[in-house]
């Protein structure tokens, strides 16, 4: 039974927080509103560094995009000359000089085509992978209170969605681009050239004849995000029931989960089927008019080239060219909105680049004495958290902790305990006074050595996948083979690993959650004590365990305080009472401070919470 409820910071866990799934589900409809497209192009300015890195591919793939454009267009006017200097003249020898000719262009722009999609393809996989990279650096770097207005899920959405935006920008959409951009000018430039009257006629007719489809490609667009928007609906439902799956069974609510799911896709289904027909109407209206058009054109040049004003292989070269050009304009108006949505991402990435760790190492970091001695002081401390409306989490708090000393933080919830050590931590600075470690204050010190001094063991220990072997070198990378045995012993926790059929070297699941939850906070300790730091930090770390695991993990902590500064968040009075000193905390100050005898005898706040313990405990008997 605890002495104490568990402590949240009322800024940084406020009640009614919900569940992983819910959390998930909100923030995949943040993130499904965020998939807006930009019309500030200028964000893809930001891309630049990453393909300059990659300019030799980037060189080589523009030689071959013109390359593959020019032997595009070569071919239609290779078919005229087929037409005109060999059927017409009957000649049969240049007939089949021409068709080797149109063979060696084709399999140039086969080869051409395949060189730039290679290229191409190559730098967008790249440039999404070094882009990706750095954000992950930075966003893994940056403070606790970036989470706590940027939610984890929209910044794996960045990380996932958005970049996947971008690369196929880069891989697919810009090099079709340039390429339709390249194959439009050329088309317009020959179809003048092959025919002024009939260019002019062409070039007047297909642009009236694709307004009136504008309007209808934005409804389109509309009914298209309506429905991505029920998809994530439906994913918000699921995700958040699948995380839930035993209460949802536990209370029978199968049926209505899944009426609930359905319901949404079946929502999503309504509006892509009014999508689905008005495309369809699109694409026939498309046909209709852009082919029309051209049929009229194709008349006016069949009277041409029966007046004799143009040759059949310059009609054919004209009707050729025609068609290249629409499906090349055509593919820009798609390739266009690429672009507007990588825009988009990219500035969604950017703004993540651009965010600034608040614990960041100063200029000249001040080294930490060496050997260390983890001699704690905090000196008149006042903090509160972001966005708690100036309630104070510490006030005017001030504590000093020996070498080797073991100190309990009791108190009330609320009392700033778990304050303390996220301090400790550097997770946040103080607003005023100073935190110091071994005589060096927190602020003069770079943040990653201050840390290395410090292990921690946190009351819902945060495990990985992989084996316990590779979970406990998380505490210390460098750790050899006979530290990591010592550690688990140390913390008792070798006996389960052991009784596993592989060991060490088993694999434990998805965040370790094959094992109990005494199992979970020993080697939750041995990871802390592979780490041989000089301060140990133990935040109610027996708290939700049972009589058993309470002792095996009581045993491990007691091996584990020896020779280190441990801190201790305790509400179990078996730490209290082997604790050397009980700090008690309420409103953020020290009210009470002694040993176990001491302070029930002052019949203060300690004695008071330990007689609702001992109360508690009884009635539980």
């Amino acid at each position: 039974m605890s002495l104490l409820p568990s402590e949240q910071p009322a800024a940084a866990l406020p009640i009614g927080r919900p569940s992983r799934g819910q959390q998930f589900s909100a923030d995949l409809d943040r993130a499904a509103e965020k998939r807006s497209r930009s019309r500030n192009l200028g964000s893809l300015a930001a891309l630049g560094p990453y393909l300059w890195r990659r300019r030799t591919d980037v060189s080589l793939a523009l030689i071959f995009l013109l390359l593959a454009a020019g032997a595009g267009l070569a071919l239609p006017i290779a078919a005229r000359a087929l037409i005109d200097n060999g059927l017409r003249a009957g000649n049969a020898g240049a007939v089949d000089q021409h068709f080797l000719v149109l063979g060696v262009i084709a399999a140039c722009m086969a080869v051409f085509s395949a060189s730039r999609y290679f290229y191409v393809t190559k730098i967008g996989e790249r440039v999404v992978a070094d882009l990706r990279a750095d954000v992950y650096d930075r966003v893994i770097g940056l403070s606790p209170r970036f989470f706590q207005r940027f939610s984890t899920g929209e910044a794996l959405s960045r990380l996932t969605a958005d970049a996947q935006v971008i690369e196929t920008l880069v891989a697919s959409s810009a090099s079709i681009a340039l390429r339709n951009i390249l194959t439009a000018l050329g088309g317009i430039g020959l179809l003048l050239f092959t025919s002024v009257k009939l260019a002019g006629v062409l070039l007047l007719i297909v642009p009236a004849a694709m307004i009136p489809l504008f309007a209808i490609g934005r409804a389109v667009r509309t009914l298209s995000v309506g429905a991505q928007d029920r998809l994530a609906d439906a994913n918000s439902a699921a995700a958040e029931a699948l995380d839930a799956v035993e209460t949802v069974q536990a209370f029978g609510r199968e049926d209505a989960s899944r009426k609930r799911y359905r319901d949404w896709l079946n929502a999503a289904f309504g509006l892509s089927l009014k999508r689905m027909r008005m495309r369809a109407f699109m694409t026939a209206g498309i046909i209709l008019l852009v082919f029309g058009g051209i049929a009229f054109v194709l008349w006016i040049g069949a009277r041409s080239v029966l007046a004799h004003e143009m040759s059949a292989g310059a009609l054919a070269q004209f009707i050729f060219l025609s068609v290249m050009t629409a499906a090349a304009v055509a593919a820009l108006a798609e390739a266009w909105g690429d672009v507007q949505k990588a825009a988009g991402a990219t500035e969604r990435l950017m703004a993540l680049l651009a965010e600034k760790p608040d614990i960041a190492a100063p200029a000249n970091p001040v080294a930490l004495p060496e050997p260390p001695r983890g001699a704690i002081a905090i000196e008149r401390v006042n903090f509160s958290y972001p966005g708690a409306d100036g309630r104070s989490s510490l006030r005017d708090f001030s504590l000093s902790v020996r070498p080797g000393e073991t100190v309990a933080l009791v108190g009330p919830s609320g009392a700033g305990k778990s304050t303390v050590f996220r301090l400790l931590l550097r997770f946040y600075d103080a607003d005023t006074g100073h935190v110091r470690l071994d005589g060096i204050s927190a602020s003069d010190a770079d943040p990653r050595l201050w840390r290395m001094r410090f292990a921690y063991v946190a009351q819902d220990a945060a495990l990985f996948s992989g084996t316990a072997r590779e979970n406990i070198l998380f505490g210390r990378a460098e750790a050899t083979p006979e530290a990591v045995l010592s550690a688990a012993r140390a913390a008792e926790a070798e006996p389960f690993i052991l009784a596993r059929s592989q060991g060490y070297e088993e694999e434990l699941g998805p965040r370790a959650k094959q094992l109990s939850g005494g199992e979970r906070q020993r080697l939750a300790l041995a990871r802390a004590l592979v780490r041989n730091a000089p301060v140990l930090l133990l935040d109610e770390a027996t708290s939700a365990l049972d009589s058993e695991n309470e002792r095996l993990v009581q045993k491990a902590i007691e091996a584990a305080r020896a020779g280190r500064t441990t801190l201790i968040i305790a509400h179990r009075l078996a730490t209290v009472q082997r604790a050397d000193r009980i700090v008690v905390m309420d409103e953020g100050r020290i009210v009470e401070e002694g040993t176990h005898t001491d302070l029930q005898a002052r019949n203060g706040l300690y004695a008071r919470l330990a007689k609702l313990q001992f109360t508690q405990d009884a009635v539980a008997a």
